[in-house]
């Protein structure tokens, strides 16, 4: 049975139940199945079959999602692209990938490829009547290949199969005891597996409603919150801060949600704590788009016991701390998170190198350095290539900018390696000052004094407009760290 099997299944059980909510309009499930079965026939006209690739640029809509399960029923492989990359970008994914047929939406065709292409407008996509081809995806077939964000250079396709969606859908109902009476909002952007599949598909397997918005706007997503009263939501910590400053936080109500998920990067407790404030807890979920991503996860009954942590091994995988010896990280201990289990990438798109670095030994190596507390329950520290050693010592970015943000005039910070000719690196604070504010450096660098070792401690405070990020928030690290590699140090 293929994926799109959840939505026929569902169509007979409950063919008036409202699936998706898009600006206005709602398509329940009997509607939504025979959508995925005209968009399956849509493609296979345009000669998609078993194996070939569809890719997809444009913003939410529920067409992306139709084609998904077209692409399952066919056992084609969907490829979401980022929509805020560059025509070279694009480029670059569209030669590795291959697609047979490129669905864009009009006003993002510019600067793309020629290629066998179709083009949708701002309305949604009334797929023509068609034979709908016989279903032929498996439960193996690979069905997405996800680009990495590119935080660390060209992005890589991570192979997810039928399986792994399925894996990635039960985590996530446990996770959030999903079920068909939720109504799941997704503001974040599809192209991203958190927005995805942590919560979007999952809804579709249990029957759930799916309250999807173009992209993110706080006041529309508050707006939302208030009015169309979803239970469930994913944000990640930059959509987080920018609703609770936003002049409606306060007035806004925000009963209906029994959880907020987030994750995607380390979550200060101050935006944890805003929605704990309002009765509301914060879950964390911790993967990568190399598996599907959920892994690991804190379930609300742990929200306010456990802030910062991302909780527990999933209910269907495996997780681990490798300690730099070989062997399992003791509670408190350090070391990189290692994941096994169905909701595993397959592999790196034509990549083979990848693929074997990075399932060495049967597991996914994330490339996260974590801990255990006495609990059990697992805490993200750094990524494992952001990781600054000077002079030897291994100094944690995610540390520092903990203190940083401490200060009043700070509104973002990043820490990051700069070359030293002695010590190899040296930490710098990249910071971004709060309006209205005039921080100094040397008053930014005494709040370390006695708070962490001085081997730790930044020897630079360079201020910038803004930090530079990908779609889902992260803090593109590579960059700061070239703008620092040409400026001349400062610091001793």
């Amino acid at each position: 049975m293929d994926l799109s099997s959840w939505i026929e299944r569902h169509a007979a059980f409950q063919p008036r139940k409202v699936a998706i909510r898009f600006e206005g309009q709602a398509i329940d499930y009997a509607t939504l199945a025979q959508r995925i079965r005209l968009a399956a026939s849509v493609l296979a006209k345009r000669g998609v079959a078993a194996g070939d690739r569809v890719a997809y640029l444009g913003l939410n809509r529920p067409e992306m999602i139709e084609l998904v399960f077209a692409c399952a029923r066919l056992g084609a492989i969907f490829v979401p692209l980022n929509w805020r990359l560059a025509p070279p970008e694009h480029a670059y994914i569209l030669g590795n990938a291959e697609p047979r047929l490129l669905v864009v939406e009009s006003e993002l065709q510019a600067g793309l490829p020629r290629m066998e292409r179709i083009v949708l407008d701002a309305a949604v996509h009334d797929w023509p009547d068609g034979d709908v081809p016989p279903a032929a995806g498996q439960p193996a077939s690979p069905v997405l290949i996800v680009y990495t964000s590119g935080t660390t250079g060209r992005p890589k396709g991570a192979v997810l199969t039928q399986d792994a969606l399925l894996c990635n859908a039960l985590n996530a109902v446990h996770a959030h005891d999903l079920a068909s009476s939720d109504r799941v909002l997704t503001v974040l952007p599809m192209f991203h597996v958190g927005a995805l599949n942590i919560q979007t598909l999952p809804a579709l397997h249990a029957g759930a409603e799916v309250i999807l918005h173009r992209r993110f706007d706080p006041a529309a997503t508050l707006q939302a919150i208030a009015a169309e009263r979803p239970n469930l939501a994913v944000l990640v910590p930059a959509t987080i801060a920018a609703m609770i400053e936003h002049p409606r936080w306060q007035d806004t109500d925000i009963t209906s949600l029994r959880m907020v998920t987030t994750g995607s990067s380390i979550v200060p407790a101050r935006l944890i704590q805003a929605f704990h404030d309002r009765d509301v807890p914060v879950i964390q979920v911790y993967g990568s788009t190399e598996t599907a991503p959920i892994a690991v996860y804190l379930r609300a009954e742990h929200a306010r016991a456990h802030v910062g942590s991302t909780g527990l091994p999933g209910l269907h995988c495996e997780a681990r701390i490798l300690a730099a010896d070989g062997g399992e990280a003791a509670p408190g201990v350090r070391g990189e998170i290692l994941v096994r289990g169905g909701n595993v990438m397959r592999e790196y798109w034509r990549d083979p190198a990848g693929t074997a670095e990075a399932l060495a030994d049967g597991w996914f190596h994330t490339g996260d350095i974590a801990h255990r507390d006495e609990h059990g329950f697992f805490h993200v520290d750094e990524r494992k290539k952001d990781l600054i050693i000077s002079g030897g010592e291994n100094v944690y970015p995610a540390e520092l900018e903990e203190v940083l943000l401490e200060d009043p005039t700070v509104a973002e910070a990043a820490v990051v390696a700069r070359p030293h000719p002695r010590w190899g690196e040296e930490p710098v604070a990249v910071v971004v000052a709060r309006p209205g504010t005039a921080p100094a450096s040397a008053a930014i660098l005494r709040r370390f004094d006695g708070r962490l070792a001085r081997f730790k401690h930044p020897r630079d405070v360079v201020f910038v407009e803004r930090l530079p990020r990908n779609a889902m928030g992260k803090v593109l690290r590579y960059e700061l760290r070239a703008m620092l590699a040409g400026r001349a140090r400062t610091g001793s």
